[in-house]
């Protein structure tokens, strides 16, 4: 399953140093290449940003082909349940249209999402990075995935 299991990495959107248009057309092309390579199972972390529009545009390529599988790895339950309305509804819809959902802890802790990013790449062999060299859970997230031998596509590159 590994070998075709795809996940995400990126910024939350205040941290995006990019246009947001741009993201969302590479974010979309990276996700179709993907498929073209044979990835058929996508895990999306859930936060934000990189991770919702992942999602949503797995799902729609699932409805264009039902092989395609949708995955959240939450970091724990409830994660949305003080952000704005707009990104609230996106990930409760997302969560309900999921293939699987997983809450990676059962309560949030300063480790949660370190955890969740952990577990994303154990658990694929490409993952799809929204980076720019800031130092966060992303930059965390890429460089433990180059230690394992994944492949990265950075659609900032």
């Amino acid at each position: 399953m590994r070998n075709k299991t795809c996940c995400f990495t990126g910024h939350r959107p205040e941290k995006l140093s990019v246009n947001t248009e741009f993201v969302k057309e590479q974010l979309r092309e990276a996700i179709k290449s993907a498929i073209d390579d044979g990835y058929i199972i996508f895990i999306s972390g859930m936060a934000r940003g990189v991770d919702i529009l992942a999602a949503e545009f797995v799902l729609e390529e699932r409805k264009k082909n039902n092989c395609i599988k949708l995955f959240c790895a939450s970091p724990y339950k409830d994660m949305e349940k003080n952000w704005e309305q707009d990104y609230k509804a996106r990930y409760q819809d997302i969560i309900k249209n999921a293939d699987m959902v997983e809450y990676v802890c059962r309560h949030y802790s300063k480790q949660c999402f370190q955890m969740r990013n952990t577990y994303m790449v154990d658990r694929c062999s490409r993952i799809i990075a929204v980076y720019d060299g800031q130092k966060g859970g992303t930059h965390n997230t890429v460089k433990y995935a180059e230690k394992c031998g994944l492949k990265v596509i950075n659609i900032l590159e």
